[in-house]
């Protein structure tokens, strides 16, 4: 039969983060409180680079994100722009004034 992984809260978790920075032994605190020293090493690494929520943006990701849709807004208004003057550009050379007759001096 397998050993079933104890389960530990997330404020035991941030204690024990807690106590290692505050510079006590990993191997010492697993000894003392039941838990394996790789626990504790995983929990300081979790504390020193947490997990993106899912959904979450970072603020340089956020500015990114609005950047780029700005971009595309803009995109968009000169691509109708665009298609405006190619329309008028053809509308006039169907329909256009005429050419002035060339001078015979």
């Amino acid at each position: 039969m397998s050993k079933k992984q104890p389960i530990y809260t997330p404020e035991f978790r941030q204690q024990m983060v807690e106590l290692i920075k505050a510079g006590r032994k990993p191997a010492e605190l697993a000894r003392e409180f039941g838990c394996h020293v790789s626990s504790l090493h995983n929990w300081v690494a979790v504390a020193r680079n947490p997990v993106p929520v899912a959904g979450a943006l970072s603020p340089d990701r956020q500015a990114e994100q609005a950047e780029l849709a700005r971009l595309r807004k803009e995109n968009r208004q000169l691509k109708i722009e665009r298609d405006i003057l190619s329309k008028a550009t053809a509308w006039f050379a169907h329909h256009g004034a005429p050419t002035p007759p060339s001078s015979t001096h």
